[in-house]
């Protein structure tokens, strides 16, 4: 009896270090030690709180699951700290228009020489099948991008597979898209490769690598088992360079603090930034202005010109570039200023230097700041250099919208009338 008693005492301290072994190696906490004798003080100086029966652990017990193991979940659960990525709505922040992109093809799969192995076939023959070819890299048009600030400097295409036994070709390299805004222009070097002006435009950016060939391509009545191999093509390397041009039916045009900001805000739901100083819009804003029969009016807020833009001072050629693809103008004139219609005079000359013939597009004249005492003042000796098409207007207190409302659905159907007469598909918003 005393043989059986000692070997039960030795079980028993021997499965207690077991346990007290695993529960330091998981990082948890001897159940004994659950609740200190600091806690316990604590709970019997409340007077109050006692331990439930079934929180009390016996001799041998271990403790449950969830009091322990929540440290070891905790880590597990815990994911290595990593770069975050921006969100769509941080992007839009980040206007870009300019981009130098390094692009490369997949590359294409190696052919295989190998020969076929059948029971009592001897020689079966060559049977080593292609690569597949690497993969394409497009650029697409997609409406809901609107600036490059998405596009990254580095795109690598999708490698081919290598080619198989029993003549099984290698599978292509997926096509590689990437993603920009309507009105993008490639160039590389000086020249200009392609303009995407259209939603679906597409343009190959770079030709995947054309897949090796096994060694059964180069089965002859002379050569009955080859054992050439050819490996696959890398893929074509371009630098490109692409440029951003607004697409929109009609461009403001002004000086700076001329109140183009404001009077976008006050046709449309976009929400440049407004303030009493000038270049308040440092990047262009696009708002859609909504007539009946769903019919859309996309209107450019271009950053005010300075005179010399056109030798590209300040930004000059970086302003100027996003006026190129509007169909009409829409002169804004601040009439509080003294002289106002010199103002137009200085527009026109900055976009004739920069484009012959910008100037002469369809366009209309608005004087702006109406509400001011002195621009009241100067409003007819503007009406009698300019003549009646002048259209007087407050942006801040909405006075006199509706004539710009109607005169820009003229001008947008005028436009799409002489687009069509062209031949050409308007450009819908």
């Amino acid at each position: 009896m005393s043989f059986l008693s000692q070997t039960d005492d030795n079980c028993q301290e021997a499965k207690s270090e077991r346990t007290e072994k695993m529960l330091r190696r998981t990082g948890a906490m001897k159940p004994s030690r659950l609740f200190s004798a600091g806690w316990q003080a604590m709970m019997e100086g409340a007077g109050h709180w006692t331990l439930p029966a079934w929180a009390v652990l016996g001799p041998g017990q271990l403790a449950p699951r969830w009091l322990w193991v929540g440290s070891v979940d905790c880590a597990e659960r815990q994911e290595p700290p990593g770069k975050k990525l921006l969100s769509e709505k941080k992007l839009k922040r980040h206007f870009v228009d300019r981009r130098r992109l390094l692009v490369r093809g997949g590359r294409g799969g190696d052919g295989l020489s190998c020969f076929h192995s059948e029971p009592r076939k001897e020689f079966g023959g060559p049977d080593g099948g292609d690569g597949g070819s690497g993969g394409h890299v497009i650029l697409r048009v997609d409406r809901q991008v609107k600036s490059l600030s998405s596009v990254q400097s580095q795109y690598q295409g999708f490698d081919g597979e290598d080619g198989g036994r029993k003549n099984c070709f290698g599978r292509n390299g997926a096509v590689l898209y990437i993603r920009v805004p309507m009105g993008t222009l490639v160039k590389e070097g000086n020249k200009v490769l392609a303009d995407l002006s259209r939603p679906g435009d597409e343009y190959i950016a770079a030709l995947g690598g054309a897949g090796g060939k096994g060694n059964r391509f180069f089965l002859a009545n002379d050569n009955r088992a080859p054992v050439t191999c050819t490996p696959g093509q890398p893929g074509q390397e371009r630098v490109l360079f692409l440029e951003l041009k607004t697409m929109a039916h009609a461009g403001l045009v002004g000086l700076p603090n001329a109140g183009k900001s404001s009077l976008l805000r006050a046709i449309s739901n976009a929400k440049p930034a407004v303030a009493a100083y000038p270049f308040t819009t440092l990047k262009p804003h696009v708002g859609i202005v909504h007539y009946e029969g769903h019919q859309q009016v996309a209107v450019a807020d271009v950053p005010g010109l300075v005179r010399g833009a056109h030798r590209n001072r300040g930004l000059g050629h970086a302003f100027l570039r996003h006026i190129e693809r509007c169909g009409f103008l829409l002169f804004v004139l601040d009439l509080s200023v003294p002289q106002p219609w010199t103002q137009l005079d200085d527009l026109k000359h900055e976009l004739d230097q920069y484009e012959e013939g910008l100037s002469s597009r369809p366009h209309a004249i608005i004087a702006n700041k109406i509400d001011l005492p002195q621009a009241r003042a100067n409003l007819p000796e503007l009406q009698a250099r300019l003549g009646a098409k002048a259209i007087a207007l407050s942006a801040a207190t909405g006075e006199n919208l509706e004539e710009l409302l109607l005169c820009l659905k003229e001008l947008h159907d005028r436009h799409v009338a002489a687009e069509l007469q062209q031949g050409r598909q308007p450009l819908r918003w």
